[in-house]
């Protein structure tokens, strides 16, 4: 039996979402981008998570497109190919629109290459922890395409526009130290540390106080889209709601108490 190219497990409210074609440096291929839609919808439905995490498997996060398979699709003349491909990239950002809105928190863990729609899907998560053997590259110019996965949304967004054009319009290659100066990544650290720093990250965030740590990344995730008065009043509603939680009661008490609170995602 063929091996699925992404699988999903869970453990102990953590999901763990992974590229499964490391023979192919987990490039994207058609297959690929409707198994992505699927475990991302999947994940975002569950309850029961706390926090999702994005890898690869094997010694890359994903190379971009598979190249191989898009030179499959050649003999098609020019009106089929743009139907063919507008419609796969259409259906495959359903999964960077399922990571950015669920409400847990998402976690990248990135090795090796992170190259055209791979690093859009790095983009699409909240947090990303990289080993110092990473490299990025946008790629799309190098095959005649523009970007796809969002990555003219999220780069800007991330960098700025002079940087996002830079990446995307030279198409250079760049290593995980200029990606933490870019602000692209949060960590970066030795590949032996990387597992570890993911893991603590993640716990970190798993024993944090459910609700509020979606309702800061739903703020964060809406405020490019609103007038300041309006994100005000956003943080003052939600604020409001979260006072009425009992991890809000274990936080204050935990607090005065001097001691380790203990949330449990009470209401």
């Amino acid at each position: 039996m063929d091996q699925k190219p992404v699988s999903v497990t869970r453990s102990h409210g953590v999901g763990t979402l992974a590229l499964a074609r490391p023979a192919s440096l987990n490039a994207l291929d058609f297959a690929m981008m409707d198994a992505l839609v699927d475990a991302t919808h999947e994940l975002a439905e569950d309850e029961t998570l706390r926090v999702v995490v994005v890898r690869g498997e094997g010694r890359h996060f994903m190379a971009g497109g598979d190249i191989r398979a898009f030179a499959a699709e050649l003999a098609r003349d020019a009106d089929e190919r743009r139907r063919l491909f507008s419609g796969a990239v259409d259906r495959v950002h359903a999964a960077i629109e399922n990571l950015v809105r669920m409400p847990h928190p998402v976690v990248a863990r990135i090795q090796g290459a992170v190259a055209g729609f791979g690093l859009s899907l790095m983009n699409a998560c909240d947090l990303v922890i990289a080993a110092d053997d990473a490299y990025f590259a946008a790629g799309y110019r190098h095959i005649a395409l523009s970007p796809d996965g969002g990555g003219t949304w999220s780069l800007p967004r991330l960098v700025g526009h002079r940087r996002a054009a830079e990446i995307l319009l030279l198409g250079e290659r760049f290593d995980a130290a200029r990606a933490l100066e870019l602000g692209l990544v949060n960590r970066v650290v030795p590949l032996a540390e990387l597992d570890a720093t993911v893991d603590a990250v993640v716990d970190t965030l798993r024993r944090g106080p459910v609700h509020a740590l979606r309702a800061t990344k739903r703020l964060l995730r809406d405020s490019p889209q609103r007038e300041m008065s309006a994100q005000l009043h956003a943080e003052a509603m939600s604020f409001g709601q979260l006072s009425a939680t009992g991890d809000f009661v274990e936080g204050i008490g935990a607090f005065i108490a001097k001691r380790p609170p203990r949330f449990d995602g009470a209401q």
